[in-house]
């Protein structure tokens, strides 16, 4: 198998052309597994999956390194605009991608035929309960308080085709990402389990975002997670709604707009090229 590795501030991906090679799909969650693994595989966040589509550019699978299927990824989804452009497979600025959670569509900013940043339409944030989703009672979940093994969090949930629980924090340094996360990622309020967020505000326009990623554990960004912060900051009243997100590996420009579409704009890198045993 051809693949492709590639990052969107950290957050790295390994890459296959479907178009050209042909794999078993149902076998995919277990390949995941065995290629993102960092000691035994190529090492990666997660496997992406560019295949035919029945409408649009291109269908996007992302397979978490776990094994389990994410119906969106923002760090994702500029990798794969960035392999689409620069391998001619589409020669566009703006490029239609199928997802789980809909079609989703990343606009190129191309310097000397290179694409240097991305901008992502992300579609609209859902807030209701149900579509996080979110066990409890209909409504928003703005600054809801969340018993965690003896300990309360006030969490805002929102979703942006995954669920994201995001918590606000004093020093997002001090958290214990790798004990607190997996303990609310497998919560029984979130019956789909969730993505973690926890916050620090810096000013109205600027947060620092640590992340627990379903599925994959704690990465160095997260794309739908950057733009799940920067609407629960709006939400609360600590930013306007446009924000820098701070991540580990770099910065992300979120913006939701007066639309109620929010779109997220950075970078995205290729590391190398290799084959892989399947």
């Amino acid at each position: 198998m051809l693949f492709t590795k590639m990052h969107g501030l950290g957050n790295d991906f390994v890459l296959v052309n479907c178009f050209e090679e042909k794999l078993d799909l149902e076998q995919a969650p277990a390949l995941a597994a065995r290629v993102c693994d960092r000691y035994l595989g190529v090492g990666a966040d997660g496997l992406i999956l560019l295949l035919p589509a029945d409408n649009g550019d291109v269908n996007m699978r992302i397979i978490n390194s776990d094994g389990s299927e994410a119906e969106m990824c923002g760090n994702g989804i500029r990798c794969a605009a960035k392999y689409l452009y620069e391998r001619g497979l589409v020669k566009k600025d703006k490029i239609q991608v199928q997802t789980l959670a809909g079609m989703i569509i990343p606009e190129l900013t191309i310097e000397s035929g290179k694409v240097k940043l991305v901008r992502v339409d992300m579609g609209e944030p859902r807030l209701e309960r149900p579509e996080i989703p979110m066990e409890g009672p209909p409504g928003k979940v703005i600054n809801e308080p969340l018993l965690v093994d003896g300990k309360t969090y006030h969490v805002t949930a929102v979703s942006m085709g995954n669920p994201h629980c995001v918590i606000f924090v004093p020093d997002a340094e001090m958290v214990a990402l790798r004990e607190v996360g997996p303990c609310i990622e497998k919560h029984r309020a979130f019956p789909n389990k969730t993505n973690v967020e926890f916050i620090q505000v810096l000013s109205r326009q600027e947060v620092i975002m640590k992340v627990w990623e379903r599925g994959a554990g704690e990465t160095m960004a997260c794309g739908t997670g950057a733009c799940a912060s920067a609407v629960a900051s709006a939400l609360n009243g600590h930013t306007g709604r446009r924000v820098t997100v701070h991540l580990k590996g770099g910065d992300l420009l979120i913006e939701w707009a007066e639309n109620n579409h929010v779109y997220m704009t950075g970078p995205a890198e290729e590391v190398f090229t290799g084959e892989y045993p399947v």
